[in-house]
């Protein structure tokens, strides 16, 4: 009971913050201004937005296509057509609950080519540093551009004082977990250390690859895909199209974050995109409507392309 009752609290908390975001940001409109929202969505070029979509489309085959790089260390190899269908499989499912992705991914590789989860899931996690190491450099990046603008913007959201105690208590909470795991023999425990194992097998397989090369090339194509997906979407309105490179690097790395907050940044998207560009001088109507356009182009890339992909993974492998 204890469990389900988790479950349903990381889908309903989630969508409650956005459905929360969505009335706060509107809530501070005239009905002048949200007419004028409107008159954004309604005079758009969408042509900008279909071609964001391909970046989009490109960006998720050539993760599918850098997974193999570490799975073939362990000796697995799993078809493209798989890989590509868990991957959008996914990102669907991280519409419904956050970072449930990562595991409903490799539940789909363990299930039609028979790699085993942890390994799996371990893969999937080195993956993750990856990125994590690309993002991690635009963050740089920004910060490097947009200085004053990006730590007026954090310092609002997150004041010193709170971020210092947070990160106290992550900390604290991070090690008393680690001994737990490590200096108890409940079963719990051992489960977790086998799991860990496990994992631990994929992280070392991006250490072990052979083809080093191509996985670094095409993780710089992913990220060179993710922000040309957005800035693609400028042109979309005629009030952002003259946006500069570092305000496109500084909102891109803002949103980035924010998809974090809610499931596939349902709500959390569209205002912190407002926010970072009220900054820039971007009024918070033109801003509210750009976040929305980006996140409902990405939505609607990956609804279909995920559900596709629930339906045909059966039909694909139907005669293995």
């Amino acid at each position: 009971m204890k469990k389900k009752t988790v479950k349903i609290l990381k889908i309903i908390l989630p969508l409650m913050l956005g459905v929360f975001l969505i009335w706060f940001s509107y809530s501070k409109f005239s009905p002048e201004q949200l007419a004028e929202i409107k008159n954004h969505f309604k005079n758009a070029n969408y042509r900008f937005l279909l071609l964001s979509l391909v970046f989009g489309f490109l960006s998720h085959l050539s993760r599918a296509y850098r997974w193999n790089f570490m799975l073939e260390p362990m000796g697995y190899k799993p078809k493209l057509m798989n890989n590509t269908m868990a991957v959008f499989t996914a990102y669907l499912f991280n519409l419904a609950i956050p970072r449930s992705g990562e595991v409903s991914r490799a539940l789909v590789i363990n299930k039609y080519d028979n790699v085993p989860f942890d390994k799996a899931f371990g893969t999937i996690v080195a993956e993750r540093v990856a990125d994590v190491l690309i993002l991690g450099l635009l963050v740089l990046l920004a910060l490097s551009m947009q200085f004053d603008a990006l730590k007026d913007f954090l310092l609002d959201l997150i004041p010193l004082q709170k971020l210092i105690v947070g990160i106290l208590i992550l900390g604290a909470l991070g090690i008393t977990g680690i001994l737990f795991v490590y200096k108890t023999s409940f079963s719990i425990s051992i489960k977790i250390r086998n799991l860990v194992s496990g994992l631990k097998d994929g992280l070392l397989s991006i250490l072990k690859m052979k083809k080093v090369w191509p996985f670094i090339l095409h993780t710089i194509f992913i990220w060179v895909m993710y922000i040309a997906m957005f800035y693609i979407c400028i042109y979309a309105l005629e009030e952002t199209s003259s946006f500069s490179f570092s305000t496109v690097i500084a909102a891109f790395v803002v949103g980035s974050f924010a998809i974090a907050f809610t499931n596939g940044g349902f709500g959390s998207y569209p205002f912190f995109i407002a926010e970072i560009l009220l900054l820039f001088g971007i009024s918070a109507t033109v801003g509210t409507a750009f976040g929305w356009i980006v996140w409902i182009s990405q939505f609607v890339m990956i609804l279909i392309f995920g559900g596709l992909s629930l339906l045909l993974l059966p039909v694909y492998n139907r005669n293995k």
